[in-house]
């Protein structure tokens, strides 16, 4: 069984109550990783350790910061293997996809290592005789919490831009995945990274509350970045709200993949299986409603079911499969209770169903509608819902009929119309003739409506993670008034 400490001002240590707490497999049952079960006194520890880091890491020059940023990402190169086991162990994913972690994870510190000289600011004319700059300066704590679903990946994105910029960070982990987000904190030791620059909490899910609340109202943490379910991100928007915190939230998500009339079918299966079951459909950019136009909803939906039935699950560590398990039983009573609910309302199970263990079939559902629990909440699972409608308007109306807006699609042989319609949806991202899963580490990632507020990525982050202050030099006289 894998131990995972806390990792406070550079060094590991226990909770200060001496308690731990055990993640156990989802398939197995058994215990695959031990860690140190954090308190409140633990996160306020963590937190003054960023903050009496903060001065000297702020002060270091762009170059400084990059090389530090550069060795942290090959170092989390370095221990891909060690990585994509604890992955696996503790949320049940494949190995695959816990590599696929570690190199994208890898690819955000490079290009945070970037921004440190984009940091910059500007010149504004002033009509006072005056010299004056807009210039952006690092904020202090940045508090990021981070889920399992890709744990490597947005355990890093939660601190590499703000670590870019200049400030220091507290990475609360998830309860799920505790090993694999200590990790990170490891790695940045190894990669020579100041004492106190990155600290880890790791806590069982009982304390969260406590734990966030204590780093939240402390005074040196400024900035929370949350990444996870938008029930609980309304939580913490609340309570960032109460103490006056900048908060950057990365929510749920829904989203819609439009096939039009016109579409390429062959290009919108692959598209489709690929973002509706990659990693069991537990991706917040995850395609869960395929919106296609009647006129070709029957060769669509017969192309999809061949290619969803090549795509085979088991337990990653009996060998290599394109889906392994789900990250627990609620998963999978949460995805049951969906489809007997829209069975029973009319839709159809074209392939798949309900499932017996966390190793879930691909499942698709034809016949969705409006007034079925599967339209409107999020699966989080492999499992992938059909709504045919009657040309374009119709098409743009299904697409928009969410809460949520975080990632889109849509498929079209006449681009010029395809790119109306997705930019007509009611999202922070589209992709044309793209699949609805997709990132790099440039871009402005993150959401609208109940898909939360905030970006992500290249100089958006950036805006997200410094104030922006506004500094004179008086070069000519000053009349007053008094």
């Amino acid at each position: 069984m894998i131990e995972a400490s806390l990792w406070i001002g550079g060094a590991q240590a226990g909770a200060r109550s001496g308690k731990t707490f055990e993640r156990r497999n989802p398939i197995s049952g058994q215990p695959a990783s031990r860690a140190a079960a954090a308190g409140a006194e633990d996160a306020v520890a963590a937190v003054e350790s960023a903050a009496a880091a903060f001065p000297s890491w702020a002060a270091l020059g762009p170059g400084a910061r990059r090389k530090h940023l550069q060795a942290a990402a090959a170092r989390l190169q370095a221990r891909a293997g060690d990585f994509a086991e604890r992955v696996t162990a503790e949320t049940g994913a494949t190995i695959g996809w816990g590599r696929f972690n570690v190199a994208f994870a890898a690819s955000l510190l490079e290009e945070a290592a970037a921004l440190t000289t984009q940091v910059t600011g500007e010149i504004i004319p002033s009509d006072h005789g005056a010299f004056a700059m807009a210039v952006r300066r690092p904020a202090g704590v940045v508090l990021g919490i981070a889920p399992w679903n890709a744990p490597v990946i947005l355990g890093v994105r939660a601190i590499a831009t703000p670590l870019a910029c200049g400030n220091t960070v507290v990475l609360k982990a998830s309860e799920v995945c505790p090993a694999t987000h200590a990790l990170i904190g490891e790695v940045c030791q190894e990669a020579g990274l100041p004492a106190g620059v990155v600290n880890v909490i790791t806590h069982e899910g009982r304390a969260a509350g406590a734990v966030v609340e204590a780093a939240v109202a402390h005074p040196a943490v400024r900035r929370v970045n949350f990444t996870g379910s938008t029930r609980v991100g309304r939580i913490i928007a609340e309570l960032c709200g109460r103490h006056l915190k900048p908060v950057l939230l990365e929510l749920g998500g829904k989203a819609p993949l439009v096939v039009l009339d016109d579409a390429d079918l062959d290009a919108a299966v692959s598209a489709a299986a690929f973002g509706a079951f990659m990693h069991q459909g537990q991706i917040c950019m995850s395609t869960e409603r395929i919106v296609v136009d009647e006129k070709i909803g029957d060769g669509f939906v017969a192309r999809l079911r061949a290619k969803t039935e090549t795509l085979k699950v088991g337990d990653p560590s009996q060998g290599q499969f394109p889906l392994g398990s789900v990250v627990d039983q609620s998963t999978v009573d949460r995805v049951n209770a969906l489809i007997d609910d829209a069975v029973a309302k009319g839709a159809r199970v074209v392939i798949g169903g309900k499932a017996t263990s966390t190793l879930m079939p691909p499942t698709i559902v034809d016949g969705v509608k409006p007034g079925m629990r599967i339209y409107s909440e999020e699966s989080f699972g492999p499992v992938v819902t059909v709504i045919r409608i009657d040309g374009v308007e119709e098409a743009i109306r299904s697409a928009n009929d969410t809460e949520y807006g975080l990632s889109a699609a849509v498929f079209g042989g006449n681009v010029g119309r395809a790119l109306a319609v997705a930019q007509r949806i009611e999202s922070g991202i589209c992709h044309v003739n793209g699949p609805t899963v997709q990132d790099e580490g440039q871009m402005p990632f993150g959401g609208v409506k109940a898909s939360g507020y905030g970006r992500f990525g290249g100089k958006a982050g950036i805006d997200e993670f410094t104030d922006l202050r506004w500094i004179t030099v008086q070069q000519a006289p000053r009349h007053y008034p008094i």
